[in-house]
This record gives structure tokens, sequence and C-alpha cells, in this order.
């Protein structure tokens, strides 16, 4: 013998009737308009026919972007031209996309990279795989990645569109010497991070 149906079983719905919370029905939404349907899509679009077209004239004139914009990824220095990057692979592993590829090396006294003991020898972002989430900024703990408002990374090539270390890295300012060399901050890593103005 069949269970009997509960008590509280949904009665069947008909036809354009929609299930409230609380199990009330409601009837189908009533036409404030006389026009037939097919007419009122129509309606939408011939007034926006005759509006204002917006056209940009990129590439011409280049799209300036907000100032929050995430864009392409910089590696950044310290005013005397050591890298901030300490090589700790925070960044990769905060990557939902898994896009960077991150490889320590250890400085030495003759060839010192960044303040502390080790360096991103290898650094690469994959831009195919990139979503620009910025998740990886915010796992940095020096501070050395950002996000600049460069947009234009189109490219035909597959391959040119994994950027290295090289191409991220930010630009040598006046008063900057390219790595590696001495520290000339301070004796130790602390007197780069714990300074005043950093």
């Amino acid at each position: 013998m069949p269970d009997p149906q509960p008590e509280t079983a949904p009665e069947r719905r008909r036809g354009g009737e929609v299930d409230q919370v609380g199990g009330t029905r409601s009837a189908p939404a009533a036409r404030t308009s006389r026009l037939p349907a097919p007419a009122q899509g129509f309606g939408v679009t011939f007034s926006t026919m005759f509006k204002k077209v917006t056209t940009e004239q990129y590439p011409e004139e280049p799209k300036v972007t907000k100032p929050r914009y995430h864009g392409r990824h910089v590696l950044n220095r310290h005013p005397d031209g050591l890298e901030k990057c300490v090589g700790c692979e925070l960044c990769a592993w905060a990557c939902p996309a898994d896009a960077i590829y991150v490889e320590g090396g250890t400085n030495t006294d003759e060839a010192r990279f960044s303040p502390g003991e080790r360096y991103g020898a290898v650094y690469q972002i994959n831009y195919l795989r990139c979503i620009f989430c910025g998740l990886c900024i915010e796992a940095c703990p020096t501070r050395s990645l950002t996000m600049s408002n460069d947009f234009e990374l189109a490219d035909d090539d597959r391959a040119s569109l994994i950027y290295t270390k090289e191409q991220l890295m930010a630009p040598l300012l006046p008063g900057m010497e390219q790595p590696p060399h001495p520290m000339r901050l301070g004796d130790d890593e602390r007197d780069y991070y714990l300074r005043a103005g950093s």
C-alpha cells in the first residue's frame, strides 16, 4: 500500500502561477500596456536608435583608466635599486589561477639583489591565465608586487604573454643602482623594511 501523501505537500501549480514564501500563490502580473508584446519590444529598439552614440577613438586616443585599475604587474625596488622581492613565493600560493611562478635564490656578499637572505631569481606571470584579481598583491609581505594601469597586453603569440622578471621589474629611477650591489640604506634588512617613510 503506498504511503499517504503528507499534509504539507504543495499543490499543483497551474500555468503562470508562482509559489510564494509561505505557500501562497499569486496570479500572473497584469499587463500595463495596451500595445502587443512585439510592439513593446520594438519600442525599446526604436527608442535607442536615435540616442547619441559614444565612440572612442582607441588606439589614437588612449583610454584613461581609473586610478585603482588592476593592470599589468610591477616588481618594485628600494630607493637604492635593490629588489623588494625576497622570493617567498606567497604570491604564487595565493594566485587562484596558478599564473605566477617564482624560484627563490640566495643572496651572497658578492652578489646581492635584495636586502634579505633570498631574492626572486626567477619570476614569471602567465597573462594567459591571470584573472587580475589582486590576491597576489595582498599576499606580498614586502609590497614588492603591485599592479599598474597598463591594460594593453594583447598579443598574437602565446609565448610573449608569459612575462619574465626583466619585463616586470620597475625601471631604475635617478639615484638607483642596478643590482647586484651592497646594501646602501642600512646594515641589514630591518633597516630597509622598518625605516621611516618606507
